[in-house]
């Protein structure tokens, strides 16, 4: 289909109803400028489709995050790795390049309450976001819950279907599931089908010789760690509660005198 432009349209509207909003609203300034500086017409070609370019991409970065549902705005700059023995920095760099999940492993957080498990997968989340990756953060519970409602439905194939279009799925909490054994099979169910297939990451309070308290019967919480740490990273956070040492630093600083 070709489009056939009046005389009279400007530059500014073809490159409006071509979708090139960036360029429409720079063209102009940007020509003066290299006109102005004596630069090339391809410098200056190259110049406005780079801006073009970097703005489209701005654009499905956000989605991206806004498609994630990341509960917080948590950093990775703000996660105090040395506080965390056996971790170092330039791991969790390495986990910012989801080389992992190219590969459909799983990364699997175990640690105590506040020892930094739901910022570290925030903020990592956050990452492969921003390096166009497609994430859905959703709490365990919520997970259940969503998982429920599509099979009461008769459509749980087809919501499982639907998360297969993120590349990781991070779950969070998975300690606290206070269900039945019928209803978190369908997180097993999830679990299995994301199996070689897709990435998970899970934050857990509870070490696996726990997890029968998850899926309340042995055979189930066997396959399901199983099929998790087959081909897994498993990262410990062995350390006091970030929130209580903080408490304790302001509990030890002196308190200041009043003047009488």
């Amino acid at each position: 289909m070709s489009l056939t432009l009046a005389p009279s349209q400007s530059l500014a509207q073809t490159l409006e109803s071509l979708s090139l909003k960036v360029m429409a609203n720079e063209h102009q300034d940007l020509a003066e400028l290299f006109e102005k500086n004596k630069k090339s017409f391809v410098d200056y070609l190259g110049e406005l489709a780079s801006r073009e370019a970097e703005h489209r991409y701005q654009l499905k970065i956000s989605r991206l995050l806004k498609n994630a549902k990341l509960p917080r705005n948590k950093l990775l700059k703000d996660f105090e790795v040395h506080r965390i023995p056996g971790l170092s920095a330039s791991y969790v760099q390495s986990l910012i390049g989801g080389e992992f999940i190219d590969r459909y492993e799983n990364l699997l957080i175990f640690g105590n309450p506040g020892t930094g498990k739901t910022h570290l997968s925030i903020a990592l989340a956050r990452e492969w976001c921003v390096a166009n990756r497609r994430v859905l953060y959703i709490s365990a519970a919520n997970l259940v819950q969503q998982l429920l409602i599509a099979k009461r439905s008769l459509s749980l194939e087809q919501y499982i279907k639907r998360l297969d279009a993120f590349e990781i799925l991070v779950i969070d909490d998975i300690s606290y599931i206070p269900f039945e054994a019928s209803e978190t099979d369908v997180l097993f169910t999830l679990l299995a089908s994301r199996y070689e297939m897709r990435s998970v990451l899970i934050t857990s309070n509870l070490p696996f010789a726990n997890w029968n308290k998850i899926f309340k019967d042995e055979i189930t919480t066997a396959a399901a760690i199983d099929r998790l740490v087959h081909h897994a990273m498993i990262l410990e956070l062995n350390t006091e509660s970030y929130r209580m040492a903080n408490a304790k630093k302001r509990n030890s600083k002196p308190l200041l005198k009043k003047d009488k």
